[in-house]
């Protein structure tokens, strides 16, 4: 409706003009009843033109034709006619809104020779009559070019959709291929790096245990770290190359995590508070990927020392934290390695927070939180 109000505030103030020139035209006759009432009508096809162009031409043309030859109010009963032309021609009516022109200058010039005294020259009619042509001819323009532009618009509008489109299609396949790129990357420079340890550390098990001799622990837990870690390379490629999930770690094998560990001689203590539920997968896998990188941290700075494993699960976050009793000193802020880089990427990632800071009774302390009550 709001978009029909200003053609029905048009028609009005048109249905007013001439009803007011009717009155005040020196040679135009008398306004009855059906005058007014061809007004009204002329004003109602007008607020409807917007959505019925041609039903409400015919219409307006109809009207005011038998509106100048019952009142003769001079041209302005072309100007409601020529509004009707010009939204015809505009919505692709181009043919009826040039049949109703040229039918209503006919009746118009028709009239106008029909009722000239014999004293008026015949030259005010043509000239009169000319001008009336112009504005038909420049309603009817108008209109095809005012559909012309539309229709580029429009057209332009398309080609900006269908290039966003393009564009965002050609950003998944860029990330495709560099999916496979650092899948290809990582398998050229690590798997068999991985292989070769974890063939040497099977071996070397094998020929002590030929020669009735215990395999080291630290032999052992090379094995296993190597076994393991060929796993999660496996799963880390098949997701690269596939964008659809692989078979990701999670908290659940925190256990397994911790057993390595003390493979490798540290002792590790996991505590798991609250209920244990299903987490949304990638919550689940970067706590897991947290206790991972701080174990390896324990391992490799802390010296001889005792971790302590701890997963809470609130209802409406989860906190996993991991503290050793190492030879760690508060010092001072720890100096951000990639590993460190790395927890607080995933965990902020997630919209959770990362604090990772020496203890002031020795050791280290890594502590994430993630958000669980709404969307990452």
């Amino acid at each position: 409706m709001r978009r029909d109000l200003p053609y029905a505030l048009s028609g009005l103030a048109l249905g007013l003009l001439l009803l007011g020139n009717a009155a005040l035209a020196p040679d135009a006759a008398p306004l009855h009843a059906i005058d007014v009432a061809l007004v009204v009508v002329m004003a109602a096809a007008l607020a409807a033109c917007r959505r019925y162009p041609a039903p409400a031409l015919i219409v307006v043309s109809a009207a005011m034709l038998a509106l100048h030859l019952r009142v003769h109010p001079g041209p302005s009963a072309a100007f409601p006619v020529l509004g009707a032309v010009y939204v015809a021609a505009w919505r692709g009516h181009r043919t009826t809104a040039a049949l109703a022109s040229l039918v209503f200058l006919g009746g118009f010039l028709a009239h106008d020779i029909s009722v000239a005294p014999a004293g008026r020259p015949g030259q005010q009619i043509v000239e009169r009559t000319s001008l009336l042509l112009g504005w038909f001819v420049a309603a009817n323009v108008a209109g095809l070019v005012g559909r012309q532009r539309r229709a580029y618009l429009e057209q332009v509008e398309q080609r900006a959709v269908e290039a966003e489109r393009t564009r965002e299609e050609v950003a998944l396949r860029r990330a495709g291929e560099e999916r496979l790129r650092i899948a290809r990357d990582l398998h050229d420079s690590l798997t068999h790096n991985i292989s070769v340890i974890k063939v040497q550390a099977g071996i070397a098990v094998h020929l002590a245990r030929k020669r009735g001799e215990e395999p080291s622990a630290a032999l052992l837990a090379i094995q296993e770290a190597s076994a393991a870690a060929m796993r999660e390379l496996r799963a880390t490629l098949g997701a690269l190359r596939s964008p659809s999930d692989g078979d990701w770690v999670g908290l659940a094998r925190v256990g397994e995590l911790a057993e390595r560990t003390r493979a490798a001689g540290v002792p590790v203590q996991v505590t798991v508070t609250g209920q244990p539920r299903e987490l949304p997968g990638e919550v689940d896998q970067a706590g897991y990927r947290v206790v991972q990188e701080a174990l390896t941290n324990v391992a490799r700075h802390a010296g001889p020392a005792t971790a302590q494993i701890h997963v809470e699960y609130a209802p409406a976050q989860l906190t996993v934290s991991v503290t050793d009793d190492g030879r760690a000193a508060p010092v001072g802020p720890p100096t951000p390695g990639v590993g460190l880089r790395g927890m607080r990427e995933r965990v902020t990632g997630l919209g959770g927070t990362l604090d990772a800071a020496a203890r002031d009774d020795g050791g280290f302390g890594v502590c994430a939180t993630f958000p669980l009550d709404g969307p990452a």
